[in-house]
C-alpha cells in the first residue's frame, strides 16, 4: 500500500486551505483516494494554519497526518510550529523568505522563491500558494500535471483569475 501525508502550512490568508483542497482534488483526478483536512487558529488572518492531506492507492481509515511525508511552509512560525511533524527522509519545501530552518536528519530541502515570483513576476502576491502547488507537483510528481492543472481551473472561477493562477502554476513548475 502506497499512502504519502502532505501538511501545507502558512499564515492565515496565504491561501493555504485552499491549495489543500486544490491538491485534493488533482488527486481525484489521477483516481487515487484522498482525504483533507484543514486546522487554522481563531485569528482569520495572519495566525498559523495548515492543511493536510493523505494520499493512498488504497481506503483511508484515519484521515489525521501522523507523520509527513511532505511539509510545505509558506512562512517561518508555520514552520517552526509544524517541523516536528516531519518523519525522517521527508520533504521539505520552505518558501524563499524563511530564513531559519531548523536543522533535521535526513531532510530533503527545497526552496522554491512563490513570494517573490508571485509578487514580481506576476504581480499578485495572492497566487504565491499556486506558485508553490506547482513547485510540489514538480519536486515530487505526487500528481499528474494535468491533474493539478484541471484542479485549479475548477477550484478557481473567472476569467481573469484562472489565467493568473495558470501562470502561477508554471511558474511554480519551472522554477523549483
Amino acid at each position: 500500500m502506497s499512502r504519502t501525508e502532505v501538511i501545507f502550512s502558512g499564515l492565515g490568508g496565504q491561501g493555504i486551505v485552499l491549495s489543500g483542497t486544490i491538491l485534493a482534488r488533482a488527486v481525484l483526478h489521477d483516481g487515487k483516494e484522498v482525504v483533507q483536512t484543514q486546522s487554522y487558529g481563531p485569528e482569520a488572518r495572519g495566525g498559523a494554519c495548515r492543511a493536510e492531506v493523505i494520499i493512498s492507492d488504497d481506503a483511508i481509515y484515519y484521515p489525521f497526518v501522523e507523520e509527513a511525508d511532505i511539509l510545505i511552509a509558506m512562512s517561518q512560525e508555520a514552520l517552526d510550529k509544524y517541523i516536528n511533524k516531519i518523519k525522517a527522509g521527508g520533504r521539505l519545501i520552505v518558501d524563499s523568505t524563511i530564513s531559519r530552518i531548523p536543522q533535521k536528519n535526513g531532510i530533503k530541502l527545497n526552496k522554491v522563491a512563490a513570494t517573490s515570483i508571485a509578487s514580481e513576476k506576476l504581480g499578485k502576491l495572492i497566487v504565491a500558494n499556486i506558485v508553490m502547488l506547482g513547485a510540489l507537483t514538480s519536486l515530487t510528481g505526487i500528481v499528474s500535471r494535468e491533474a493539478m492543472e484541471k484542479a485549479v481551473r475548477e477550484s478557481i472561477p473567472g476569467r481573469g483569475a484562472e489565467e493568473v493562477n495558470l501562470k502561477a502554476l508554471e511558474e511554480g513548475y519551472l522554477h523549483s
